[in-house]
Protein backbone atom coordinates (compact mmCIF):
# COMPACT_ATOMS: atom_id res chain seq x y z
CA UNK A 1 0.00 0.00 0.00
CA UNK A 2 2.63 2.26 0.64
CA UNK A 3 4.57 1.97 -2.60
CA UNK A 4 1.53 2.50 -4.26
CA UNK A 5 0.64 5.42 -2.45
CA UNK A 6 4.66 6.67 -2.95
CA UNK A 7 4.12 5.70 -6.65
CA UNK A 8 0.61 7.90 -7.30
CA UNK A 9 1.70 10.81 -5.73
CA UNK A 10 4.97 11.33 -7.42
CA UNK A 11 5.89 12.43 -10.99
CA UNK A 12 5.68 9.05 -12.08
CA UNK A 13 2.46 7.88 -11.91
CA UNK A 14 1.19 7.71 -15.15
CA UNK A 15 4.03 5.03 -16.13
CA UNK A 16 3.59 1.23 -14.41
CA UNK A 17 4.10 0.54 -11.04
CA UNK A 18 5.67 -3.25 -11.33
CA UNK A 19 6.10 -5.22 -8.31
CA UNK A 20 7.96 -8.50 -8.03
CA UNK A 21 7.71 -10.99 -4.78
CA UNK A 22 11.50 -12.01 -4.73
CA UNK A 23 11.67 -14.85 -2.10
CA UNK A 24 9.39 -16.72 -4.57
CA UNK A 25 11.63 -17.19 -7.80
CA UNK A 26 14.91 -18.75 -8.18
CA UNK A 27 18.10 -17.32 -8.87
CA UNK A 28 18.02 -17.69 -12.28
CA UNK A 29 14.30 -17.23 -12.51
CA UNK A 30 14.65 -14.14 -10.80
CA UNK A 31 17.63 -12.49 -13.48
CA UNK A 32 14.94 -13.71 -16.46
CA UNK A 33 12.42 -11.64 -14.17
CA UNK A 34 14.22 -8.52 -13.61
CA UNK A 35 16.13 -7.88 -16.75
CA UNK A 36 14.16 -10.09 -19.30
CA UNK A 37 15.68 -13.19 -21.90
CA UNK A 38 16.53 -13.40 -25.33
CA UNK A 39 14.86 -16.31 -27.16
CA UNK A 40 17.32 -19.49 -26.82
CA UNK A 41 18.74 -18.04 -24.03
CA UNK A 42 18.44 -20.98 -21.52
CA UNK A 43 16.35 -24.35 -21.61
CA UNK A 44 12.61 -23.44 -21.96
CA UNK A 45 13.57 -19.78 -23.26
CA UNK A 46 11.51 -20.29 -26.74
CA UNK A 47 10.60 -16.35 -26.95
CA UNK A 48 11.98 -12.81 -26.45
CA UNK A 49 10.64 -12.11 -22.70
CA UNK A 50 10.87 -8.12 -21.30
CA UNK A 51 11.55 -7.65 -18.01
CA UNK A 52 10.48 -6.21 -14.96
CA UNK A 53 13.11 -3.25 -15.17
CA UNK A 54 11.54 -2.42 -18.86
CA UNK A 55 8.18 -2.54 -18.23
CA UNK A 56 8.82 0.08 -15.36
CA UNK A 57 10.67 2.29 -17.88
CA UNK A 58 9.72 5.72 -16.43
CA UNK A 59 7.94 4.39 -13.40
CA UNK A 60 8.10 2.22 -9.91
CA UNK A 61 9.33 -0.85 -9.52
CA UNK A 62 8.45 -2.51 -6.16
CA UNK A 63 11.49 -5.42 -4.82
CA UNK A 64 9.14 -7.11 -1.95
CA UNK A 65 11.79 -9.09 0.52
CA UNK A 66 14.77 -7.34 -1.50
CA UNK A 67 17.14 -9.13 0.91
CA UNK A 68 15.92 -12.85 -0.76
CA UNK A 69 17.90 -11.82 -3.84
CA UNK A 70 21.32 -13.88 -4.16
CA UNK A 71 24.47 -12.18 -3.75
CA UNK A 72 25.28 -12.58 -7.55
CA UNK A 73 22.16 -10.88 -8.39
CA UNK A 74 22.83 -8.19 -5.93
CA UNK A 75 25.50 -7.66 -7.40
CA UNK A 76 23.87 -7.23 -11.09
CA UNK A 77 21.58 -4.98 -9.28
CA UNK A 78 23.64 -2.47 -7.90
CA UNK A 79 24.89 -1.82 -11.56
CA UNK A 80 21.59 -1.34 -12.87
CA UNK A 81 20.73 1.09 -9.84
CA UNK A 82 24.03 2.60 -10.83
CA UNK A 83 24.64 2.89 -14.43
CA UNK A 84 20.54 2.79 -15.15
CA UNK A 85 21.45 0.20 -18.09
CA UNK A 86 21.56 -3.85 -18.33
CA UNK A 87 21.38 -6.20 -20.60
CA UNK A 88 19.03 -9.07 -21.00
CA UNK A 89 20.11 -12.68 -20.13
CA UNK A 90 21.37 -13.79 -23.31
CA UNK A 91 22.23 -10.39 -24.87
CA UNK A 92 25.06 -8.02 -25.40
CA UNK A 93 22.52 -4.97 -26.37
CA UNK A 94 22.54 -2.21 -23.54
CA UNK A 95 19.12 -1.42 -22.46
CA UNK A 96 18.66 2.20 -20.84
CA UNK A 97 16.05 2.59 -18.10
CA UNK A 98 14.38 4.93 -15.99
CA UNK A 99 13.19 3.78 -12.73
CA UNK A 100 12.38 4.37 -9.34
CA UNK A 101 13.21 1.37 -7.18
CA UNK A 102 11.39 0.70 -4.28
CA UNK A 103 12.45 -1.53 -2.00
CA UNK A 104 11.02 -3.82 0.83
CA UNK A 105 12.46 -6.86 3.78
CA UNK A 106 11.50 -7.51 7.30
CA UNK A 107 15.29 -8.77 8.07
CA UNK A 108 17.90 -6.29 9.86
CA UNK A 109 19.96 -5.59 6.89
CA UNK A 110 22.29 -4.03 9.34
CA UNK A 111 22.86 -7.64 11.77
CA UNK A 112 22.46 -9.79 7.88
Amino acid sequence: MVARAIHAAGDRRDKELVSLNCPVLSAQLMESELFGHERGAFTGADTQRIGRFESADGGTLMLDEISEIDLRLQAKLLRVLQERNFERVGSSQTIRVDVRVLATTNRDLQAK
